[in-house]
């Protein structure tokens, strides 16, 4: 009898605990991962700097390439660099901008992947997508998902609180894009991937409901795991459907509106969501999310990611520009400036701002 099921990419490690990373080189040496220790490791000017200092003597076959930023420019530059060195695999060892660069570099050669993550900022962790600065602005780039990912919770704790905020805000939006995805099922068709919204709602109610605060390690833990589970849900669906709706539209469009003072992702995605479920008339799990975020430092106004209420009805109303043929609230509704204004003093007043 054939097995009438399907392959599902993941990684073949998932290691998130405190002192995850004491055992960092027995993982290199994984057979499935490296037979020879002839690795390149790619870093951030930051954290990834410090964890060099302590990793290069465990590392003797490793190279080591530092990573400016998050750019398309960058990536090839590492791409080029790591071209014909015959390593068996690229490890990624920092923030979310050097996880995307070094997810599109090493597709570029064809390597596999291991991503360390510094930070908990989003959900590229463990994603087939690469979000990369470029010429015209920011692009999404489909990747292979990494082989293995390690979160230590120690080195996440180091790391400035706001980080781990912004992985909240985004693991939360995965409720309001789930219901994006729902809605462009009833209204037009689109085929809804039940196990890749099964993780991503999971993941986001998960974050949602726990009751612990950013320095707890249980609630750490619950938050890596969704952003694991969020990566993995769009392995399977093949795009980012099961993690970005109205929630994303909006953070790219302060990005692209507003570079120079655009708000962390997750900051944006989280007050994209919360808007986002009001005006789909879902109070109830609009308040539970502002709620969730206040609780945890994320701002719930536009006002308190510094920006007037005009410069947020003007990136709602700009937003639907920012993902085209992609379907949700905001397109359904189709307010005009004047509704979005209306429709965001109903939800400051709902949640008593």
């Amino acid at each position: 009898m054939p097995v009438l099921t399907r392959l599902i990419p993941s990684p073949v490690v998932v290691d998130i605990r405190g002192g995850a990373l004491d055992d960092l080189s027995a993982l290199l040496a994984d057979q499935r991962i490296s037979s020879n220790g002839k690795i390149a490791v790619a870093i951030s000017g930051g954290s990834g700097l410090k964890l060099r200092d302590r990793f290069a003597a465990e590392l003797p076959g490793a190279d080591w390439y530092p990573v400016a930023g998050g750019t398309i420019d960058e990536a090839v530059k590492l791409a080029d660099a790591m071209r014909g060195k015959r390593y068996d695999a690229v490890v990624a060892l920092g923030g979310g901008k050097i996880i995307d660069v070094t997810k599109y570099a090493a597709a570029r050669v064809g390597l596999p992947l291991v991503a360390i993550a510094t930070n908990l900022s989003h959900d590229g962790i463990c994603s087939p997508i690469s979000t990369l600065d470029n010429d015209n602005g920011r692009g999404s780039y489909g990747v292979p998902t990494p082989i293995a990912l390690v979160v230590d919770l120690d080195v996440i704790r180091d790391a400035p609180v706001r980080y781990v905020r912004s992985g909240i805000g985004d693991a939360i939006s995965n409720l309001s894009a789930i219901a994006d995805w729902e809605l462009s099922h009833r209204e037009n068709g689109e085929k809804v991937d039940g196990l890749a919204a099964a993780m991503a709602r999971s993941a986001g109610e998960a974050v949602l409901r726990h009751p612990g605060g950013v320095g707890d390690d249980d609630f750490l833990v619950t938050l890596s795991e969704g952003l694991v589970m969020s990566g993995i849900a769009m392995s399977i669906s093949g795009d980012s459907r099961p993690s970005s709706g109205a929630c994303h539209e909006i953070s790219h469009a302060f990005d692209l509106l507003f570079p120079a003072r655009a708000a962390s992702h997750g900051e944006q995605c989280g007050l994209g969501a919360a808007f986002a479920m009001h005006l789909r008339g879902a109070r109830g799990e609009s308040g539970l999310m502002v709620e969730t975020l206040r609780r945890h430092g994320l701002p719930v106004t536009p006002q308190e990611m510094g920006f007037t209420v005009d410069e947020f009805v003007r990136a709602v109303s700009f937003a639907p520009q920012t993902r085209p043929g992609r379907f949700t609230i905001l397109e359904h509704l189709d307010l005009s400036d004047d509704e979005i204004r209306d429709a965001y003093a109903d939800y400051a007043q709902a949640i008593g701002s």
